[in-house]
């Protein structure tokens, strides 16, 4: 029972807000169309567990099984970390500079893939709350225009559809405004940790390097 007439009061209340309504609900529609393909894209698809990972990677290097180590990066699909330390895994016998090069290389080819399209979350979210303000300029200026031709009688009916129509416009642009700004404050918060772990443990995976080089020099030494 209560359902219907929710939605009833909702589909009121937008069209009470006036033309500008439909321009905010396009931006929340575009807000939550990238927020999702985002979510995806960093919580599974470039998203792995970094410690777990670089555990199972760092057990496969001290037993000097590279070869395993890279096909447990390739196990990982298109996920960030694994393809940065693949590239410094392919790369173990040559020189530290050289390993470091590629995993910078990789590195910033997955920078742009992490924060693609997030900035446009930033710029909806300003954009829907200026849509909301010009909604709210729009109705009251209606408003206005229509007292000054309008019956005595008609004057407060008048005002009323006009501060209705601006002030549901300024809430509705504010509701996306928060919800957008809420969702790409987590969606970079995601990116930004992605790309902490691939510091870290691109650091993490030189020094493991560079250890196993020293002990093979050592053990061809002793042999010697």
């Amino acid at each position: 029972m209560d359902s219907p007439s929710t939605v009833q009061e909702l589909i009121r209340t937008f069209q009470d807000g006036g033309q500008w309504m439909i321009a905010i609900a396009i931006a929340l529609a575009f807000a939550i169309a990238l927020s999702l393909e985002r979510f995806i894209r960093l919580y599974f698809q470039y998203n792995v567990d970094g410690p777990s990972f670089m555990f199972e990677i760092q057990k496969y290097i001290l037993a000097n099984d590279l070869d395993g180590a890279i096909r447990i990066c390739n196990g990982a699909g298109n996920a960030a970390l694994p393809r940065v330390v693949k590239a410094g895994l392919q790369r173990a016998s040559r020189s530290d500079d050289q390993i470091q090069n590629a995993i910078d290389a990789v590195s910033l080819e997955m920078i742009p893939k992490l924060e693609r399209r997030l900035p446009y979350l930033s710029m909806i979210a300003n954009v829907a709350t200026l849509l909301g303000l010009l909604g709210t300029i729009s109705g009251l200026i209606g408003a206005f225009n229509a007292l000054a031709e309008a019956d005595p009688a008609q004057r407060q009916a008048i005002l009323s559809a006009g501060i209705a129509e601006a002030m549901n416009a300024t809430a509705f642009g504010l509701i996306t405004a928060i919800f957008t700004m809420i969702a790409y404050t987590v969606l970079s918060a995601k990116a930004n940790r992605v790309l902490e772990e691939i510091d870290e443990f691109g650091v993490k995976l030189l020094d493991l390097l560079a250890a196993r080089k020293y002990r093979h020099s050592v053990e061809k030494g002793g042999r010697v």
